[in-house]
């Protein structure tokens, strides 16, 4: 069995007394940078984080986080969690512009009536087949890239900011694509 392991989380939320009715704990929520994993992390006395920082959160000696206390499902964010979740998942988009730009490059037929690309936001048999052709002639080198050489009806980043944000919110897709959820359903 397979588990992901995100080794940053971008705080989405900081409650530095926790939460109303827990235990007076400071607390942040936040996201995976890799995996998209939502989770909810104590932080040690006396730090103060803010939507937007990236923290450690792998196995080695953390300077921010005690420790990881749980996994989060959507509807236990905080309503500043929800409302910072897709401004940050733009954030981690771009700064990792390169990883998106190879699923472009590298995205393959998931049956023999879907392609990968095809459950990005905008992007149908058409669009599809148009990326696939221009990624033959020379891969991709940036989103800028995507835009210049294949008409699509959405932005590359906005295509995979809505599927990262839809596969978040979801517990019934098909195919995981971004977000890493109980491995049983990795496509």
């Amino acid at each position: 069995m397979t588990f992901y392991k995100d080794e940053y989380l971008i705080v989405l939320d900081f409650l530095p007394r926790g939460h109303a009715t827990g235990k007076m704990e400071p607390l942040a929520q936040g996201i995976g940078e890799r995996y998209f994993t939502l989770l909810e992390v104590v932080t040690y006395p006396n730090i103060t984080l803010k939507t937007g920082d990236r923290i450690y959160i792998g196995s080695e000696k953390r300077n921010e986080v005690a420790y990881i206390k749980r996994k989060l499902a959507v509807n236990e964010m905080t309503n500043v969690a929800r409302l910072s979740l897709p401004d940050v998942v733009k954030q981690i988009v771009k700064s990792n512009e390169k990883r998106f730009v190879d699923f472009f490059n590298n995205a393959h037929p998931i049956t023999t009536r879907m392609h990968q690309l095809e459950l990005l936001h905008g992007i149908g048999k058409k669009v599809m087949w148009a990326i696939i052709e221009e990624r033959e002639k020379e891969p991709f080198k940036s989103c800028d890239d995507i835009k210049t050489r294949v008409q699509m009806t959405a932005d590359p980043v906005e295509s995979i900011v809505k599927r990262i944000l839809q596969e978040i919110e979801s517990d019934d897709e098909k195919y995981y694509i971004f977000v890493a959820k109980h491995p049983k359903t990795v496509a």
